[in-house]
Protein backbone atom coordinates (compact mmCIF):
# COMPACT_ATOMS: atom_id res chain seq x y z
CA UNK A 1 0.00 0.00 0.00
CA UNK A 2 1.21 3.44 -0.56
CA UNK A 3 0.46 5.10 2.83
CA UNK A 4 -0.01 8.68 1.14
CA UNK A 5 3.79 8.79 -0.26
CA UNK A 6 4.83 8.43 -3.33
CA UNK A 7 6.76 5.15 -3.86
CA UNK A 8 9.72 5.55 -5.91
CA UNK A 9 10.29 1.73 -6.36
CA UNK A 10 9.03 -1.43 -6.13
CA UNK A 11 10.32 -4.56 -4.38
CA UNK A 12 11.95 -5.79 -7.42
CA UNK A 13 13.92 -2.05 -8.08
CA UNK A 14 11.53 -1.21 -10.65
CA UNK A 15 9.91 2.71 -10.63
CA UNK A 16 6.76 2.02 -9.76
CA UNK A 17 5.09 4.47 -12.00
CA UNK A 18 8.01 3.43 -14.97
CA UNK A 19 4.91 1.76 -17.21
CA UNK A 20 2.77 4.49 -16.98
CA UNK A 21 5.14 7.39 -17.86
CA UNK A 22 5.70 4.43 -21.05
CA UNK A 23 2.26 4.68 -21.82
CA UNK A 24 2.27 8.78 -21.70
CA UNK A 25 4.41 8.90 -23.88
CA UNK A 26 2.91 6.03 -26.37
CA UNK A 27 0.21 8.74 -25.79
CA UNK A 28 -1.67 5.94 -24.96
CA UNK A 29 -5.60 6.99 -23.95
CA UNK A 30 -5.35 4.38 -21.10
CA UNK A 31 -2.93 5.00 -18.93
CA UNK A 32 -3.38 1.98 -16.29
CA UNK A 33 -4.25 -1.83 -15.94
CA UNK A 34 -4.09 -4.59 -14.08
CA UNK A 35 -0.74 -5.02 -15.08
CA UNK A 36 0.07 -1.50 -13.74
CA UNK A 37 3.04 -1.50 -10.70
CA UNK A 38 1.49 0.73 -8.25
CA UNK A 39 -2.00 -0.98 -8.55
CA UNK A 40 -0.41 -4.37 -7.39
CA UNK A 41 -1.65 -4.15 -3.87
CA UNK A 42 -4.85 -2.57 -4.32
CA UNK A 43 -5.74 -5.68 -6.78
CA UNK A 44 -4.72 -8.21 -4.00
CA UNK A 45 -6.87 -6.34 -1.55
CA UNK A 46 -10.26 -6.36 -4.15
CA UNK A 47 -9.54 -10.25 -4.54
CA UNK A 48 -10.36 -11.32 -0.97
CA UNK A 49 -13.66 -9.15 -1.28
CA UNK A 50 -17.54 -10.40 -1.05
CA UNK A 51 -19.42 -9.43 -4.76
CA UNK A 52 -21.43 -6.79 -2.04
CA UNK A 53 -18.19 -5.21 -0.97
CA UNK A 54 -17.19 -4.57 -4.51
CA UNK A 55 -20.51 -2.95 -5.06
CA UNK A 56 -20.43 -0.30 -2.23
CA UNK A 57 -16.77 -0.02 -2.68
CA UNK A 58 -17.02 1.68 -6.51
CA UNK A 59 -20.20 3.34 -5.84
CA UNK A 60 -19.03 5.37 -3.31
CA UNK A 61 -15.55 6.45 -4.94
CA UNK A 62 -17.40 7.49 -7.50
CA UNK A 63 -18.83 10.41 -5.95
CA UNK A 64 -16.00 12.20 -6.54
CA UNK A 65 -15.68 11.78 -10.04
CA UNK A 66 -19.04 12.37 -10.58
CA UNK A 67 -19.01 15.84 -8.75
CA UNK A 68 -16.13 17.14 -10.20
CA UNK A 69 -17.91 15.82 -13.59
CA UNK A 70 -20.54 17.91 -12.65
CA UNK A 71 -18.68 20.98 -12.37
CA UNK A 72 -17.78 20.94 -15.46
CA UNK A 73 -20.64 19.52 -17.25
CA UNK A 74 -23.89 20.79 -14.92
CA UNK A 75 -26.54 19.91 -17.50
CA UNK A 76 -25.97 15.93 -18.20
CA UNK A 77 -26.91 13.50 -15.93
CA UNK A 78 -26.48 10.33 -17.33
CA UNK A 79 -23.29 9.78 -14.86
CA UNK A 80 -25.61 10.57 -12.01
CA UNK A 81 -28.13 8.69 -13.77
CA UNK A 82 -25.96 5.54 -14.11
CA UNK A 83 -24.79 5.84 -10.26
CA UNK A 84 -28.44 6.09 -9.24
CA UNK A 85 -29.87 3.58 -11.37
CA UNK A 86 -27.12 0.85 -10.77
CA UNK A 87 -27.61 1.19 -6.80
CA UNK A 88 -31.20 0.59 -7.28
CA UNK A 89 -30.08 -2.07 -9.44
CA UNK A 90 -27.89 -3.82 -6.21
CA UNK A 91 -31.19 -3.36 -4.13
CA UNK A 92 -33.38 -4.87 -6.16
CA UNK A 93 -35.90 -2.41 -6.91
CA UNK A 94 -35.35 -2.17 -10.75
CA UNK A 95 -34.20 -5.04 -13.00
CA UNK A 96 -30.85 -5.23 -15.08
CA UNK A 97 -31.83 -3.77 -18.42
CA UNK A 98 -32.61 -0.18 -17.37
CA UNK A 99 -29.47 -0.43 -15.52
CA UNK A 100 -27.48 -1.70 -18.26
CA UNK A 101 -29.12 1.66 -20.14
CA UNK A 102 -27.58 3.81 -17.42
CA UNK A 103 -24.31 2.30 -17.98
CA UNK A 104 -24.11 2.57 -21.34
CA UNK A 105 -25.26 6.27 -21.30
CA UNK A 106 -22.67 7.24 -18.92
CA UNK A 107 -20.07 5.60 -21.43
CA UNK A 108 -21.85 7.34 -24.23
CA UNK A 109 -21.33 10.70 -22.53
CA UNK A 110 -17.13 10.21 -23.27
CA UNK A 111 -17.41 9.91 -26.91
CA UNK A 112 -19.89 12.65 -26.91
CA UNK A 113 -18.08 15.50 -25.05
CA UNK A 114 -14.21 15.12 -26.79
CA UNK A 115 -12.64 15.79 -23.62
CA UNK A 116 -10.21 13.00 -22.49
CA UNK A 117 -10.13 14.03 -18.81
CA UNK A 118 -13.55 14.05 -18.12
CA UNK A 119 -14.43 11.30 -20.58
CA UNK A 120 -12.62 9.10 -18.21
CA UNK A 121 -14.36 9.98 -15.53
CA UNK A 122 -17.78 9.22 -16.98
CA UNK A 123 -15.92 6.00 -17.65
CA UNK A 124 -14.81 5.48 -14.64
CA UNK A 125 -18.48 6.38 -13.21
CA UNK A 126 -19.38 3.92 -15.96
CA UNK A 127 -17.18 1.17 -14.44
CA UNK A 128 -18.26 1.71 -10.97
CA UNK A 129 -22.33 1.21 -11.71
CA UNK A 130 -21.12 -2.24 -13.68
CA UNK A 131 -19.93 -3.35 -10.84
CA UNK A 132 -22.78 -4.63 -9.48
CA UNK A 133 -23.04 -6.90 -12.60
CA UNK A 134 -19.39 -8.38 -12.20
CA UNK A 135 -17.05 -7.73 -9.54
CA UNK A 136 -14.57 -7.32 -12.57
CA UNK A 137 -15.58 -3.76 -13.31
CA UNK A 138 -14.68 -2.92 -9.67
CA UNK A 139 -10.66 -1.80 -10.97
CA UNK A 140 -12.61 -0.16 -14.07
CA UNK A 141 -12.92 3.17 -11.80
CA UNK A 142 -9.14 3.31 -10.16
CA UNK A 143 -7.98 2.66 -14.11
CA UNK A 144 -9.91 5.68 -15.68
CA UNK A 145 -10.25 8.19 -12.50
CA UNK A 146 -6.52 7.64 -12.36
CA UNK A 147 -5.53 8.19 -16.01
CA UNK A 148 -7.90 11.65 -15.71
CA UNK A 149 -5.49 12.56 -12.92
CA UNK A 150 -2.47 12.05 -15.15
CA UNK A 151 -3.82 14.24 -17.56
CA UNK A 152 -5.13 16.95 -15.48
CA UNK A 153 -1.60 17.37 -13.56
CA UNK A 154 2.24 18.05 -15.14
CA UNK A 155 3.16 15.93 -11.70
CA UNK A 156 1.10 13.39 -11.45
CA UNK A 157 2.81 10.93 -8.81
CA UNK A 158 1.68 12.56 -5.80
CA UNK A 159 -2.09 13.30 -6.64
CA UNK A 160 -2.33 9.45 -7.91
CA UNK A 161 -0.15 7.77 -4.91
CA UNK A 162 -2.73 9.64 -2.66
CA UNK A 163 -5.51 8.76 -4.32
CA UNK A 164 -4.63 4.71 -4.73
CA UNK A 165 -3.88 5.06 -1.07
CA UNK A 166 -7.69 6.68 -1.09
CA UNK A 167 -8.99 3.76 -2.77
CA UNK A 168 -7.25 1.18 -0.63
CA UNK A 169 -8.60 2.90 3.00
CA UNK A 170 -11.51 2.86 1.41
CA UNK A 171 -11.88 -0.55 0.19
CA UNK A 172 -11.02 -1.14 3.76
CA UNK A 173 -14.03 0.20 5.42
CA UNK A 174 -16.46 -1.38 2.95
CA UNK A 175 -14.97 -4.81 3.70
CA UNK A 176 -15.07 -3.88 7.26
CA UNK A 177 -18.69 -2.67 7.14
CA UNK A 178 -20.28 -3.56 4.40
CA UNK A 179 -22.35 -6.36 5.75
CA UNK A 180 -22.79 -4.23 9.25
CA UNK A 181 -24.96 -1.66 7.63
CA UNK A 182 -27.82 -4.08 7.30
CA UNK A 183 -29.05 -2.98 3.51
CA UNK A 184 -31.46 -4.03 1.48
CA UNK A 185 -29.91 -6.30 -1.52
CA UNK A 186 -31.14 -8.29 -4.93
CA UNK A 187 -31.02 -11.75 -4.37
CA UNK A 188 -28.18 -12.48 -6.82
CA UNK A 189 -25.74 -10.49 -4.38
CA UNK A 190 -26.73 -12.66 -1.44
CA UNK A 191 -25.30 -15.63 -2.95
CA UNK A 192 -21.42 -15.87 -0.99
CA UNK A 193 -20.88 -19.27 -2.41
CA UNK A 194 -19.48 -17.64 -5.88
CA UNK A 195 -15.68 -16.92 -5.93
CA UNK A 196 -14.61 -13.69 -6.17
CA UNK A 197 -14.21 -13.29 -10.52
CA UNK A 198 -11.20 -10.72 -9.74
CA UNK A 199 -9.19 -13.12 -8.22
CA UNK A 200 -10.31 -16.03 -11.02
CA UNK A 201 -9.31 -13.69 -13.39
CA UNK A 202 -6.07 -13.63 -12.25
CA UNK A 203 -5.32 -17.04 -12.21
CA UNK A 204 -6.51 -17.32 -15.00
CA UNK A 205 -4.27 -14.58 -16.61
CA UNK A 206 -0.77 -16.44 -14.43
CA UNK A 207 -1.54 -20.00 -16.19
CA UNK A 208 -1.11 -18.66 -19.49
Amino acid sequence: MLSGRIVEEDIGGVEIFSDVELKLKKKNKLLFSRDSHCLQDLIKLIQLQSHRTLVMWPLDCAKLPLTQFETKYPSEQRPRTCLELCEAWARGKIKMPMAKQAILGSHAVAKEINDNEYGALCQAIGHAGATVHVETHALGLPIYELTAIVRKADDFKEPVSKKIDYYYKQLQYWQENTDKLELEWANFLLDDTKPNKEYLLSKKSKSK
